[in-house]
């Protein structure tokens, strides 16, 4: 009588070579471009050692296909999902691999295969040292290999975010240093951070520029252009890294990463102090383009080179909430970019226009008529509104008698023509003040804030 145990084993052995006949195998190597899979073999290394263990075993390699991708996320490797699809169609019925791992490191992946050798459309999957075929014992331990792998990955993952923490807190930024720093490399990996003498000292000028001069992007793109400034790469420097590099705290020595900040070791290019004023000149809350008027651009040129004056509005944010408004004038710079002339408030400026106003000369023809007008305007006003609010006996009278007498004049007097010059720069809207400085016939100059009759 035959021991059932010889008889199973027998039948094993009799349905495996059955398989081995029949199996179709496709060699599947796959090296990731990650930095965490250096130490593995490279493709061409699997694709050798794996085609000289076919020979040595008589397997049929139908196709060799390989990836340079990483297995971590599921259904992300294009040659490896056209493998699981040509299996599915019968094209293979087994894989050629150097270790499990390099099939799967994650759980959606591994699924596939195991799905496929319950369906009796995988039957083999043989390593260079392990067999794995569609049985219990087979499978379970495919999947523990597999699964291992995932969790070295896992743990591989925190334990860089544990070492990228750790660089940070002794006070290193991890990853390429930032326009205007460079990467010191020993042993093929970046141990710190030193100033590039070449484009530091000019990222400091940019600092300063924005925050002492109140140079916008532009104007910085436009200098760095003409200068002939370029990154590492031989490229000049675009507008929006131009803003990047102003709004980055790692030039006063701190850095954020992941969300943190923190105080770095590195050399800082500006202060902290220059940094946050700067800040201030960047701050530009939403606008409507084309509607702002500034009367005062077209009064007067830069005493420094001779161009236009132009203007802008900043915006300084309030300790509790909300912002305060200032107008400022200043340098077109559209003929020298390296114009010094300093800003100027539109407050100031006023002031210094009123304290000159016995000295320009006004075409008085133009104010009466404007003042006329004003007049006109009122005794529509007090016979429309103001006249009713009397008789309800909300008001006094209104005696406008010497307004109605220089009205009937031809002439206003000089006195009256510059009061009301005077009242419009003090109180009038900017449109009241853009109509009212086309009577002054003299031109300024803005020389060092100041004012002058040019």
């Amino acid at each position: 009588m035959l021991d059932s145990t010889y008889l199973s084993d027998t039948l094993y052995l009799m349905i495996k070579e059955k398989i081995d006949n029949k199996l179709q195998f496709c060699l599947y190597a796959r090296k990731s471009s990650e930095s965490d899979e250096r130490q593995t073999m490279s493709i061409d290394s699997q694709i050798k050692e794996m085609l000289e263990l076919a020979k040595k075993d008589n397997l049929s390699v139908k196709e060799v296909r390989e990836e340079s991708h990483s297995a971590k996320v599921s259904g992300a490797r294009p040659v490896f999902n056209s493998l699981i699809s040509d299996i599915e169609s019968g094209i293979f019925s087994g894989i050629l691999t150097w270790a499990p791992d390099r099939l799967s490191r994650n759980a959606g992946d591994l699924g596939r295969l195991v799905d496929l050798m319950d369906q009796n459309k995988l039957l083999q999957i043989k390593t260079y040292s392990q067999v794995f075929s569609n049985n219990p014992n087979e499978k379970f331990l495919l999947m523990i290999l597999c699964s291992q792998a995932k969790l070295e990955n896992d743990q591989k993952g925190l334990n860089v975010k544990r070492g990228l923490r750790a660089k940070c807190e002794m006070g290193w930024r991890p990853g390429v240093a930032p326009l205007g720093y460079t990467n010191i490399m020993e042993n093929n990996r970046i141990e710190w951070i030193d100033v590039d003498k070449e484009r530091g000292p000019i990222v400091t000028q940019m600092f300063h520029r924005v925050a002492n001069r109140g140079h916008s992007g532009r104007t910085i793109k436009k200098w760095l252009d003409t200068i002939g400034f370029t990154t590492k790469n031989g490229k000049k420097l675009s507008l929006s890294r131009i803003y990047a590099t102003l709004k980055n705290p790692f030039y006063t020595g701190k850095f954020r990463f992941n969300g943190m900040l923190y105080t770095g070791k590195h050399q800082s290019l500006t202060t902290q102090e220059i940094f946050d004023k700067a800040q201030k000149q960047l701050l530009v809350p939403p606008r409507e383009w084309h509607k702002k008027i500034f009367p005062f651009k077209s009064l007067c040129k830069c005493g420094s080179c001779g161009g236009s004056v132009t203007a802008e509005e900043k915006y300084k944010k309030l300790k509790y909430n909300g912002f305060s408004k200032h107008t400022y004038y200043h340098c077109s710079r559209a003929i020298d970019y390296d114009c010094e002339e300093p800003y100027i408030t539109e407050e100031d400026l006023i002031k210094q226009l009123i304290a000159n106003i016995g000295n320009i000369k006004i075409n008085e023809n133009l104010l009466s008529k404007s003042i006329k007008a004003e007049i006109e305007r009122f005794h529509s006003l007090k016979t429309q509104v103001l006249q009713q609010e009397y008789v309800k006996g909300n008001l006094t009278d209104i005696e406008d008698d010497y307004l109605a007498s220089q009205t009937k004049r031809k002439q206003l007097s000089p006195e009256m023509a510059r009061s009301y010059l005077i009242h419009i720069l003090k109180a009038g809207t900017s449109e009241e003040r853009q109509q009212i400085l086309s009577v002054i016939q003299t031109k300024f100059i803005l020389h060092n804030q100041e004012l002058r009759i040019a």
